[in-house]
């Protein structure tokens, strides 16, 4: 097994444009879990959503800070 396998990896992965992102699960089969704002680290450009492992990676290049 490998580091780089398909059972430890994210469910999905989104790329985005600001530093903070929502997530409500709603690719979760239409069950989906309460609404989260997920500040992402500018040291690690990359959050994971707590309830549904959702990843979001910042697009560095195209970033804007949301204020």
């Amino acid at each position: 097994m490998t580091a780089a396998s398909p059972e430890h990896a994210a469910p999905e992965t989104q790329i985005v444009t600001t530093w903070k992102v929502a997530c409500d699960g709603d690719e979760a089969g239409g069950l989906g879990h309460p609404r989260v704002w997920l500040p992402i680290p500018r040291d690690t450009g990359w959050v994971e959503c707590g309830y549904c492992d959702k990843r979001f990676v910042i697009d560095r290049d195209h970033a804007h800070d949301d204020h």
